[in-house]
This record gives C-alpha cells, structure tokens and sequence, in this order.
C-alpha cells in the first residue's frame, strides 16, 4: 500500500513502509469507522486511549492504511536518542518538553500541524492508563485546547489488544499467538457550544470531559463491557499519585 497521498519526507515513508509489512505479519486488525476520519488536507485532532507503549504504532498502521499520515506529541527525551531520536524529528513528530518552560511549544508547534491540514494525535490522558482495568482515566487538556485553538474537528479513537501484545513495564513483546488489534475511530467530539468561549480552565475541563467519555463508550464498545461508572484518577489521593492532570504533557 502506498498510504496517504500527500508529500512526505523521505524518512517518514522508510519507516512507514519498513514497520508496516512486520505489523501486518505479527498482528490481526478489527478497524472500525474509518469513515469518520476526514480526508488529506483536513487539519485534525485525534485522541486516542493509551494503553500500551506499542499502541501509537498500531494506530499509525490504522490511519496509513485509512489515508491519513499521523504527527505525534512525543516526549522530548525521544528526541535525544541516538539515531532513533534523528528519525523521529525527520519524519515531522513534535517534542513535549514537559514540567518546563518551553512546555507551551509543543501546543504552538500542534496548532500550527493542524491549521496546516495535518493529522496531529494528542493523547488526552497523556500517558498509559493506570485504571487497574485499563480503562482511560481522568486527562489532561492539551487535545481539547488544540481543537478550540483551530476550530478542527477532533476525533475521538478507542484501541484495545496492544497491551496483550507489549504490557505495561513488560521489556518485550508477545507476539504469539497473534492478537487482534481493535481501532474504533467515532464520529467529531460536539465542542461547537465552547468554541466562542474563552479557554477557561472550566471551558477546556469540559471539553476534555467529553472528549474522555466519547472515548470511554467507544472501548466499552470495542470489548463488550460496561465501564467504570467513576473515571480512575491519579491526582487523586487514593489512587496513590498526588501529580496535576490538568496541564499538557501529552506523551507519544
């Protein structure tokens, strides 16, 4: 497959067209509603769950094979590994530089991807889950304030299976049997009512509420479940992590 027509670096299609083929051969694939991502050209936000550090490879594999070539929020640290950290800035991916002064950059650089047209994927939770269940839990705003910064649509995605494959904390992959991965993309997350609003930290805590809740129902649909009728939070005392979920900090 050649992936999406638009004009690509030379990195971005070697990596594209070096990891698919083994994705293809070490994965089964359940996509679903692919019809709702919007065409080449369409500046767009994508929030995904996060549940496994291999999840933003199988879901680069979902939007190359639906048309749409994926930039990534990714930690800056990424960036300074050698020779990894050289491929992921040539293929057009933005470094988070988080709990820093230069943490605004990464919003700026996204805004910028997305009024360009680009396909920028924001993970509203900003790491993987820490729901004991694997269901999302309690997000940051960065996807929400992207999407009322431009006024793009923001689509929400459900992915489950990765986990089975590379775990949380696990050091290598289960590649057998093969697993089946699940990618549920919904219809644009209704954010029109707060768009004439000013980012508020009440506004973008809505935004970012419906935007986890969207997603929620799209997983309890992809594994047949009910979820939790209380979003799992880490800032929470009980859950035993006093951090701030409300700031960026959106990690590829």
């Amino acid at each position: 497959m050649s992936g999406p027509r638009q004009r690509l670096g030379f990195w971005y299609r070697l990596v594209a067209h070096s990891l698919r083929p083994i994705l293809m051969a070490v994965t089964r694939r359940d996509w679903r509603s692919a019809e709702n991502l919007p065409g080449v050209g369409v500046g767009v936000v994508l929030a995904p769950n996060h549940v496994s550090y291999l999840d933003p490879l199988t879901l680069a594999h979902f939007l190359w094979d639906n048309g749409r070539a994926p930039r990534y929020l990714a930690k800056e640290s990424l960036f300074r590994l050698p020779l990894i950290g050289r491929v992921i800035a040539a293929c057009g991916q933005i470094p988070v530089y988080r709990e820093s002064k230069n943490a605004a950059r990464a919003l700026r650089a996204a805004v910028a991807a997305v009024q360009d047209g680009e396909c920028v994927v924001i993970y509203p939770e900003g790491t993987i889950t820490k729901d004991p269940r694997g269901w999302p839990m309690a997000g940051k705003t960065g996807a929400a304030r992207v999407a009322l910064d431009t006024g793009c649509p923001l689509i929400p995605i459900a992915q489950w299976c990765p986990q089975d494959i590379l775990p949380r904390g696990a050091l290598r992959p289960r590649l057998w049997p093969r697993r089946t991965i699940r990618v549920l993309a919904g219809p644009p997350v209704q954010l029109d009512d707060l768009r004439e609003q000013p980012n508020t930290p009440a506004v973008l805590r809505t935004a970012t509420d419906r935007i986890l809740a969207a997603i929620t129902g799209q997983l309890a649909e992809l594994r047949g479940e009910l979820p939790p009728a209380v979003r799992y939070d880490p800032a929470l005392p009980s859950a035993g992590d006093t951090r701030d979920t409300s700031t960026v900090g959106e990690e590829g």
